[in-house]
């Protein structure tokens, strides 16, 4: 590992590095036109721009502007950052700064990676994206590690493990820069790890905390498990976080129990399938929320948690919205956690009929209640949604003028039969069988959906058979962009869901898009290069030719 020394490490801090920004900048994204600096385009992870040049009536002009290859064929899940002009995209082994106007590469930085790691990793060879602040852009790795790289010319400022990914850990998202600390999270749910999150000093890499997200005994919460289960219990914590700079808290999401089996952990297990929220500086729990106690079907947690502002019971509350794998949207209070609501947004889900508004809980049908209470099944069951949920890691988008999230959602369900787990180091520690999928009667597993969070309802659905397994991105030119697994990138209306236009980008597309505005010109940039777990697993034949080649795509006007 090639590490600055000492001296190099503070001259490179102390310089005035290309691109340098601040937390102020960080915290006014949203609000910049110019500059993409964070991961969900704000804290909020609202995924909404008031650019509105690119808009109804001209989006059918779109063309590229220019297209960048990736080098390699892994999954191109990622959200570039631009800052000052130039665009940092991560991938799996490498990180890269692009001139933004002419999409020409100015620096690429490999990532050492051992010959091994692919075989210990659940779900994805990728990165999902970068923090960045001062001139440094921090970034993890799917061995494990969390690096600091010069945004100026690439060179590594300071790099740290964070976990043996011997041991099933890994990482794939991108960084959190809260009230002055880096946060990461980590994933491997399916190996028999222990989730945490992790606060680093931002110039040393030193570790200031870890949060454990399952409790260890004696410790509060320790009473939900059965006995000596929490250290290989899961809980990862494989989705970034958002932040609330005014309350100074962090939101971060875990992920489902090891193993699956519910009956082996016992009880509700926490702090699996929980909204956590945090003292940044410390990692102190302040509150949390569980979606799914105990949860028997791999129905994380981690989604991605919204904050906004919506109108309820005649006031105006600061709230966090996720939608959850489960089945349901929640709405909660961001400052206690209370439940504000809990409507069903999943067209198919039959292990709860709801969630009762009192306790915070779901209401559990039979089948749920029968697996909870028997480690062992004679018979497959069929649960929906399905262990990809009603809605995967795909990020929403929110539009505070509309008050109107727009999301790519799921529907079909697995077919599953439960047994006594065995834990071996680096092979899926699930305690079940998987017996395949269970398909809608229309034949459409998945869609792109509009829902309104006060309501609790559905505005409008694009159904397509091939899930789309892109973010989502809404303007105020009245546009929602997101992409297919079968290569198109798409515009559709905001107000009616209709499609306005498509662009064939020649890999599935499963990146986040951005727009920005450089010299008066508004531009869409998007990554392409599909090599998914849905694709690995989910038995659709429409993706079997469907090459892999990573790129990154920007789009702009014509006259």
């Amino acid at each position: 590992m090639k590490t600055t020394t000492a001296l190099g490490l503070a001259l490179a801090l102390a310089a005035p590095l290309a691109g340098a920004q601040s937390l102020a900048d960080l915290r006014n994204d949203a609000a910049t036109a110019g500059d993409v600096t964070t991961y969900g385009m704000g804290w909020g992870q609202q995924r909404y721009s008031a650019l509105a040049k690119i808009n109804k009536g001209n989006v059918k002009r779109l063309v590229p502007a220019w297209n960048l290859s990736l080098d390699n064929s892994s999954n191109a899940s990622t959200q570039p950052l631009l800052v000052n002009g130039v665009m940092y995209v991560t991938t799996h082994n490498a990180t890269l700064a692009i001139d933004a106007e002419t999409g020409k590469q100015k620096w690429k930085t490999p990532i050492e990676l051992p010959a091994d790691v692919n075989g210990y990793l659940c779900c994805g060879i990728h990165s999902r994206g970068a923090a960045v602040l001062d001139g440094v852009l921090y970034r993890t790795t799917i061995d494990a590690h969390v690096m600091a790289i010069s945004m100026a010319d690439g060179k590594t400022l300071w790099k740290k493990q964070a976990a043996d990914y011997k041991q099933g850990y890994s990482m794939t998202h991108a960084p959190l820069i809260a009230g002055g600390t880096l946060i990461t999270g980590i994933s491997g749910g399916e190996y028999g790890t222990r989730g945490f999150l992790d606060g680093w000093d931002l110039k040393t890499g030193d570790k200031k905390w870890r949060t454990w997200t399952i409790p260890g005994p004696g410790e509060k919460g320790s009473e939900t498990w059965n006995a000596d289960r929490y250290d290989k219990g899961g809980a990862p914590t494989w989705l970034t976080g958002t932040y609330d700079p005014e309350l100074n808290l962090v939101y971060w999401g875990t992920g489902n129990g090891g193993p699956w089996n519910a009956a082996w952990r016992g009880k509700d297990s926490l702090y699996i399938c929980s909204i956590l929220a945090l003292d940044p500086a410390t990692g102190k729990i302040v509150w949390h929320y569980q979606t799914s106690p105990g949860d028997p079907y791999d129905h994380d947690g981690t989604n991605e948690l919204v904050l906004g502002d919506l109108p309820v019971d005649g006031s105006s509350r600061k709230v966090l919205m996720q939608a959850s794998r489960n089945g349901f949207f929640y709405v909660l209070d961001r400052a206690n956690g209370k439940l504000l609501s809990a409507t069903q947004f999943g067209k198919k889900v039959n292990w709860a009929t709801g969630i009762d508004m009192k306790t915070g809980r779901p209401i559990d049908t039979p089948m749920t209640a029968s697996v909870r209470a028997n480690v062992e099944s004679k018979d497959f069951i069929e649960a929906w949604p399905s262990a990809f949920g009603a809605k995967n890691w795909m990020p929403m988008s929110f539009d505070p003028t509309k008050r109107r999230v727009y999301m790519n959602t799921l529907n079909f369900g697995m077919k599953v039969k439960y047994n006594t787990p065995a834990y071996k180091q680096g092979a899926w520690y699930l305690g079940l069988d998987l017996g395949g999928w269970a398909e809608p009667e229309d034949g459409m597993r998945g869609a792109l959906t509009a829902w309104d969070p006060v309501t609790g309802k559905r505005v409008w659905d694009v159904p397509t058979p091939t899930p789309f397994w892109a973010g989502v991105l809404s303007t105020a030119g009245g546009l929602v962009f997101t992409g297919a697994q079968t290569g198109e990138f798409m515009a559709f209306d905001a107000d009616t869901g209709g499609k306005l236009w498509q662009f064939q980008t020649g890999s599935g597309i499963t990146g986040l898009p951005v727009t920005w505005e450089h010299k008066g010109q508004q531009y869409v940039t998007v990554t392409s290069g599909a090599a998914t777990v849905y694709g690995f697993l989910g038995g659709d034949a429409r993706l079997a030719q469907m090459p892999a080649g990573s790129s990154v795509w920007t789009f702009k006007i014509i006259d």
